[in-house]
């Protein structure tokens, strides 16, 4: 009667010590920037750049997180307005992806080819190259100054993203499920309800994910260019509201951007048992 033996008991002892050094570095690398934020958001403004260096902050308090309100009084609204768009935009991205991936995925049409390698394409090309054609384009439909300014933009840019990433996953979705269900006399349509969406689940909960985090962080160029109402402005444009002409209220700015981060950080938290499951989904049959 045969053991399995975990994978990583079959490592040497000093290679399990190279492994867990290399994750302790990638991960103090990667942290090290939001630990150092943290603090600076702790420390007194006057005591930013005093020397020698304190890693910890001495006097240390969490005034920032309540005086930045005042320091910018619309910063709530900033916070709901991206939370808006960004919501808005994925839930566009998703009705428009769904089937658009589902039928990448399943038919055979002319031009299904050079039409994803346009889609990988306009991933090449950075929102500030397009950024004078997409004005005219907003100008021309009067949404200059509305949420749709900012939302109409990020949409375009994360459909193709979107679309790559549910076209694999439905891809390893068996055709025999569709084909048992034509059989059994149900239509195209009641199939792609009732059978493919829940097997697609998983894709699309990673999908929603992905372009939420995207819209909620690209929003910076297209409130600054296509609007000028401080009633539609989202959360960039309120952290830049800290960098005064005279100096820049860092500590106050680390603690807005952790609260503005915060949502999308909440998101994840919930999610991300879900996020894990759709992305490892279908790598083993």
């Amino acid at each position: 009667m045969s053991t399995s033996t975990p994978m990583i008991n079959r490592y040497k002892w000093y290679e399990i010590i190279g492994i867990y050094c290399g994750i302790a570095l990638f991960l103090i690398f990667v942290l090290s920037p939001f630990v150092e934020g943290f603090l600076v958001s702790l420390k007194p403004l006057s005591r930013l750049f005093s020397s020698p260096y304190r890693f910890w902050p001495e006097h240390g308090s969490f005034a920032a997180y309540s005086t930045m309100w005042e320091s910018v009084p619309g910063f709530a609204r900033y916070v709901f307005n991206s939370l808006f768009i960004s919501g808005v935009a994925t839930v566009v991205v998703l009705m428009l992806v769904v089937p658009a991936a589902y039928a990448f995925a399943r038919f055979r049409f002319p031009g299904r080819g050079p039409l994803l390698g346009a889609f990988l394409a306009v991933n090449m090309f950075s929102g500030a190259v397009l950024i004078i054609p997409l004005f005219r384009l907003m100008r021309s439909m009067g949404v200059l100054n509305t949420y749709w300014a900012m939302i109409v933009p990020g949409v375009a840019f994360l459909i193709p993203t979107a679309i790559w990433l549910l076209r694999t996953y439905m891809l390893r979705i068996p055709k025999e499920l569709e084909e048992a269900a034509y059989v059994d006399g149900a239509s195209r349509l009641y199939t792609f309800r009732r059978v493919i969406l829940p097997l697609a689940m998983p894709g699309i909960t990673v999908v929603a994910i992905t372009t939420f985090i995207n819209a909620y962080s690209q929003q910076f160029i297209y409130a600054l260019t296509f609007n000028s109402k401080t009633d539609y402005m989202p959360l960039p444009i309120g952290l830049f509201a800290y960098f005064g002409r005279q100096e820049v209220i860092w500590n106050e700015l680390m603690a807005a951007s952790f609260v503005g981060i915060a949502p999308a950080m909440i998101v994840i938290f919930f999610l991300q048992r879900h996020l894990v499951s759709g992305l490892t989904a279908g790598a083993v049959k």
